[in-house]
Formats: structure tokens, sequence, C-alpha cells
């Protein structure tokens, strides 16, 4: 009966967040399209009328693109829990894993068959962004040639990093008794922290090139403006980020002494030495208003309730029947409720994403205004409309798709709010 209701629910979860998705994206590209004929009166005389119909066309080909990545996600999902799909691969996994090599290896095996199997899956749709969506629009510098090493690098960190981790977490779950999910939770932890201490300095430059800033001016001026924000860096990057995509942006890496300030070639090559100054200055915002450590207290607080919740179903039969896959009466079943988990989830954490949209759009206004005490309102403004020109991004989105899926406000609402407090 338990099984019968959790099928239910992931059902019209999974359908009603499917429509949802559905109508924002055609209220967007219907919102778009109708106002793609004219440049809105508020950037008049300062973005061309053929930028503004790239970004309109840009937004209806990611959307329409959008709808059916949706679509064929929700099938897959379907196809790997109540069609049986992830059953039929952890009962081929167990036959030809477990009886000769254990429970352990059993299980990471299934972990990295899982993942093998949905990164083919998800191969067509990414390998289309990048070289027919993002090529049409003139933003992907990527070729196939560093595509194909990006491929190998990534796996061979999946196989370096990623296999031990999960074998980590697994032998946590079958080790360490009823309150795995604590220690399961504190080693995952211990590791993002990690992650964010040695990323800028060893994963970071196997995919890019990181320089000193050359520009002695901006150098300058940039340092100034971290001297009076009390912010200290390591050094002062521009990565070359053209080589891959012509999108352009800023951003720190790291935690405590280990942080370094990125420009991308891109962004450095679009504005004045005074716009980068007021786009760190909001970076830097960001820091002051401890939206950061926010992030990332809300990103461990989520975890805890992920993992203690993942302890609490991995000990139920009704949560695995309910999802399409019975459970091992003679082997350990805990990849397999970590799969469904995260399978799982995502269909219902979709309808908290407008609280954490908000959140952040809150949190972009904040940096915004930090920027304008700390650099000049008029070049920020500045600077986010080349940004939002360079990037094609809509000068006219639906309200209410902002509402849910925006993690920045649109460039209409920050600007005017630069306006406001630049006088």
């Amino acid at each position: 009966m338990e099984s019968n209701v959790l099928s239910g629910v992931f059902v019209a979860a999974l359908v009603l967040s499917l429509l949802v998705k559905f109508w924002l994206a055609t209220r967007q590209m219907r919102h778009v399209a109708a106002h793609r004929g004219a440049v809105p009166a508020a950037f008049a005389g300062r973005v061309s009328l053929e930028a503004h119909q790239k970004a309109a066309d840009y937004t209806l080909a990611k959307g329409r693109f959008g709808l059916l990545s949706a679509a064929f996600g929700a099938a897959v999902l379907l196809g790997w829990t109540l069609l049986g799909g992830l059953h039929f691969l952890n009962a081929l996994v167990y036959d030809a894993v477990f009886p000769r090599f254990g429970g352990l290896a059993y299980q990471v095996v299934l972990v990295v068959a899982f993942s093998t199997i949905s990164g083919v899956l998800d191969l067509p749709f990414e390998l289309y962004s990048t070289f027919r969506l993002e090529e049409r629009f003139g933003f992907n510098r990527m070729t196939w040639r560093l595509y194909a090493a990006d491929a190998v690098r990534s796996l061979l960190l999946g196989l370096v990093i990623g296999v031990p981790i999960v074998a980590l977490i697994l032998w946590i779950m079958g080790a360490a008794g009823p309150s795995w999910w604590l220690w399961a939770w504190a080693a995952f932890a211990a590791i993002q922290l990690l992650a964010m201490v040695i990323y800028p300095t060893v994963i970071a430059p196997l995919y890019n090139k990181f320089e000193p800033v050359a520009d002695e001016a901006l150098t300058t001026r940039v340092q100034a403006l971290m001297a009076r924000c009390g912010f200290r860096a390591k050094g002062l990057f521009v990565m070359d980020g053209s080589k891959r995509s012509g999108h352009g942006n800023a951003y720190f890496a790291g935690l405590g002494t280990a942080k370094r300030v990125v420009f991308f070639d891109t962004l450095l090559s679009k504005l004045s030495v005074g716009e980068v100054e007021a786009v760190l200055a909001h970076e830097l915002g960001h820091f002051k208003r401890r939206h950061l450590t926010q992030r990332i207290a809300m990103g461990l607080a989520v975890n805890f309730a992920g993992f203690a919740l993942l302890g609490w179903l991995s000990t139920k039969v009704w949560f695995y029947n309910g999802l399409g896959a019975g459970v091992a009466a003679n082997a350990p079943n805990d990849a397999l409720a970590l799969l469904l988990f995260l399978l799982v989830v995502p269909v219902f954490g979709f309808f908290v994403s407008p609280l954490m949209s908000q959140l952040s759009r809150k949190h972009e206004f904040e940096a915004d205004a930090y920027a304008c005490a700390q650099a000049s309102g008029n070049d920020l403004a500045a600077a986010l409309l080349k940004l939002h020109e360079d990037n094609a991004a809509t000068l006219t989105p639906d309200p209410l798709y902002v509402r849910f899926w925006y993690s920045h406000p649109p460039a209409s609402e920050r600007i005017a709010a630069l306006r406001l407090q630049t006088g």
C-alpha cells in the first residue's frame, strides 16, 4: 500500500512539475516574441534593434530546446524508476560483480554504470547545445578536439577523485550503523570544503590557463578597491574563457587565504577599467554581505537534511518498491537507495526553486548597492548592459518566469535600482 502511494505521489509531482515548466517556458517565449519588434523605451538609443532581436531569437531557441530537454528528462526518469531501468541495471551489475568481488565493489560499479549511461543519454543534447545552438548565435568557441580533451580530463578526474569519494560514502553507509547518514554527511561536507580550497590551483588549471592581469592600470585600481573593502586575495588572474565560449564573467574562487580573483578574457575585452572595477565591486559585495558564507551554510544544511532523509528512507522496503526497484535480500542496497534518492529529490525540490531564486535576486540587489558605495554605479549599469547585450540576454522576460527561475534580476530592474542609488 505504501509503495503504491509513493508511486502515485511521485508520478503526480513529476507530471505537475513538467506542466509548470512547460507553462512557464511558453509564457516566456510568447512574451519575448511579442516584444521582439522594438527595443524597450528604457534602453532606446543604447541597445540596437539588431542586438535586441538577436537576444529574443536566442531566448526563443533556448526555450524550445529546453522544452525538448525537459520532456526527454522526464521520460528518462520514468524509465529509470517505475519502468524498471534501474532495477534491471542493478540485477545485471549484481550478477556480474557481486559473486566475485563483494558488496562494495558491486555498489561502486552500479553507480559508475548508472553515471555512464546517464552521460551517454545526455550527450546528444549537450552536443546540440554546444555545436548547434551556441554556434548559431556566435557564442561557441569550442572545437571538437577541445571537447574530446575536456571529456577525457573529466573522465580521468571522475576515476581518480569521484570513484574514491563514492566508495567512501558507500563504505560509511554500510559500516557506520544506524547513524551512518551523520558520518556520511560530515565526510561529504569536508570533501566539499576541501574542494573549494584546491579547485582554483589544482582542478581549474587542468581546463584553462590562468595568467596574472597584465594591465597595470587595472591592477592598481582593483587592488585599491580590495584594500578599501578589506578583501585579501592571492592574486588577480585572467582566464582564457574565450577558447570555449564568447560569454564573459568574473568570479572569486577558493576559501580563506586561497581566494583568487578571476576575470574571463572575454570580460576584459568588452569592458572599460571603470566598468571592470564596478563588476568586481559587485562580487566583493557578495563577500562583504556574507552571501557566500550563507550559501555554503545553506548548502551544508540542505545536505544534512538530505542525508537524514536518505538514512530513514533507505530502511523502508516501500521506498524501493514504490520507485520500481526491488530490494536485494542477500546484498547491500545502499547504492540503489542513493541513486533512487538522487533521481527523485529534484522532482520535489523543483517546487521550492522560486524561494531560492528570490533569495538569490535579493543578494544580487544587495551586492549592487554595495558596489555603488565602493565604485561607480553608472559604470556598473553600463557594464550590466554590455554584458546583457554581449550574452544575448533578453531585456523583455516574462515577469512570472523571472520570479520562478531567474537567479539574477532582469536588467531593467537592476539598472532602475542603480539609477535610484546614483541619483
